[in-house]
């Protein structure tokens, strides 16, 4: 059986032994610390062997570390071991597979089946023939029929250069084929997405901070140079963050040699450092536009203060998460980790980001983010201003005021809502989805044989016809969904289903330019470039 945890046993992870608190430094060995692992020690003991039945020790301890983190701040967890291998993977930038995107859709007598939606060009399965719609019907010697996400990411991942035999069908076709497909490490890029816009304006999205991602910044705008890029736009929304050193790699090709980028202060030895940009960055003195939403939080919101505290880019969208805390990862002897916090982070100007929360309350501290976010969108910048205590109020490099305590408050808040009714209702009903699989069961190939490789060519010849929407509206309606669309939501769904299929022929970056006529923040935000180019002509001259 498994114990339900008492708050008592919030401390019995150090029950591991005293050679935890060896590991993590001497200076925890204070004679009042060793008392306390003594204590919860012979308490985690006396639970195991006295207990009138027979207790899981492992689910205990797990219970026990979970149950002290709950006492402290809202971002130092446990992680297990599965888990932190999947993070592993994350940070890396890469991990050794197949090379496909995959969907479990439902299948015949209830069992779902593995459908592939994209498949990396020149990966593994790119390399032995699989296209996008064909149904996995077997991995090796046993059936696909039924299977789980876990069972997929066991089965299919692999050590790089092993072997696996995928048996799949091709929509249309009666019979199946079998190929051996030799796994090999396969990026996870961060910059998702890297064009260019009309007007030359570059457009980068991030969607997370790993260790490639620097590499991967720079890289992006050397490509966007070369192409003649006259401004930026970084899209940070939705990103949760990650390493903070991909964040001061990310900063530093914006800002001048030696300007802060920002200030970490912790307790314990070594915790406490501040990090400056250095010679050579790529894009120093052009105009900037950043998109921050409530789902930027930690690392972008490293990057988001440095350039606004130092007058550097204009901010558009919605206040950040509000993280301003900094984890280090401790591994434990059987794999998972305590992802602790050490110390706190502040902006240039000096401003702590992070919301404040009450300890063991982490519901509290979700739901006070939510209700902030909604207050934000009732009120303009100026007026938000003005509610702030004085003490929360900090001035960029150029005398500008800037808030702190609870995210990165942008330049120009822009509403949340910025798709219609009808289309947030196709969206959380994954119709469109639906509609493109069957779509392009019956005609992917014909699509991939007329653009090739060619994403730019598909972008400008591709059109989603008044008929196309027509047979959506139509197969909407066989799923229940009758509401009408009228001309905005309409326009809309043409960028919806354009995006979609552009992800299954091309990659998840097809996406960001297929999409960004009805990506209406984005739009919304080049409205500010007077704005941003005023301010990158003041920041040379400084």
């Amino acid at each position: 059986m498994q114990i339900r945890r008492p708050v008592l046993f919030a401390f019995l992870f150090l029950a591991a032994g005293l050679a935890l608190g060896v590991k993590i430094g001497a200076e925890v060995m204070t004679p009042d610390v060793t008392r306390a692992m003594r204590r919860v020690s012979e308490a985690f003991l006396m639970v195991n062997q006295r207990y009138v039945e027979a207790v899981d020790a492992d689910a205990m301890a797990a219970d026990a570390i979970r149950g002290m983190l709950d006492e402290l701040d809202p971002h130092s967890v446990y992680l297990d071991a599965d888990v932190i291998r999947a993070e592993n993977e994350r940070f890396d930038g890469s991990f050794e597979g197949i090379g496909v995107s995959y969907d479990l859709i439902p299948g015949p007598e209830g069992a779902d089946t593995l459908a592939v939606v994209s498949v990396i060009q020149g990966g593994p399965s790119s390399n032995a023939g699989l296209f996008t719609g064909d149904r996995i019907v077997a991995i090796d010697d046993s059936t696909a029929l039924g299977i789980v996400d876990a069972q997929v990411q066991r089965r299919l991942k692999g050590p790089r250069g092993s072997t696996v035999r995928v048996t799949f069908r091709r929509p249309g076709q009666a019979e199946t084929s079998t190929v051996e497909i030799v796994r090999d490490r396969v990026p996870l890029p961060t910059v998702e997405a890297a064009h260019l816009m009309a007007d030359k304006t570059g457009y980068v999205r991030i969607t997370r901070f790993a260790r490639t991602t620097g590499n991967e910044f720079h890289e992006a705008l050397r490509h966007l140079l070369d192409g003649g890029m006259h401004r930026l736009i970084l899209d940070l929304r939705d990103n949760p963050g990650g390493l903070m050193s991909a964040a001061v790699d990310v900063s530093d090709e914006m800002l001048a040699s030696g300007q802060l980028i920002v200030n970490q202060t912790g307790r314990s030895s070594g915790s406490s450092q501040s990090f400056t940009a250095r010679d050579g960055g790529l894009w120093e003195q052009g105009p900037v536009v950043v998109l921050i939403d409530a789902g930027s939080a930690s690392a972008s919101e490293i990057v988001a203060g440095a350039v606004q505290d130092h007058d550097r880019a204009i901010l558009v969208g919605r206040r950040s998460f509000g993280k301003g805390l900094v984890q280090n990862q401790f591994p434990l002897e059987d794999g998972s980790a305590i992802r602790l916090t050490v110390a706190r982070f502040f902006t240039p100007s000096g401003r702590l980001i992070q919301t404040p929360w009450e300890a063991g309350n982490r519901e509290a501290y979700r739901e006070e983010k939510q209700a902030r976010q909604v207050g934000d969108e009732t009120v303009d910048v100026t007026d938000l201003l003005d509610e702030i205590p004085d003490s929360l109020k900090f001035r960029t490099s150029a005398g500008r005021v800037v808030i702190a305590g609870g995210g990165i408050v942008p330049d120009f808040v822009v509403r949340r809502d910025t798709l219609t009714t009808y289309a947030r209702g196709v969206l959380a009903r994954g119709l469109e989805n639906d509609f493109v699989r069957n779509w392009l069961d019956r005609e992917g190939r014909a699509l991939a044989d007329r653009f090739g490789a060619d994403e730019s060519r598909f972008i400008a010849a591709f059109d989603v016809t008044d008929q196309d929407l027509e047979r959506f509206e139509a197969f909407a309606a066989l799923r229940g969904y009758e509401t009408a669309a009228d001309p905005e939501s309409r326009e809309e769904l043409r960028a919806l289903l354009k995006g979609r299929i552009a992800v299954r022929l091309f990659s998840r970056a097809a996406w960001y330019r297929a999409f960004a006529p009805a990506d209406r923040l984005l739009n919304d935000a080049q409205a500010h470039w007077a704005d941003a180019e005023r301010l990158a002509a003041a920041y040379v001259g400084r």
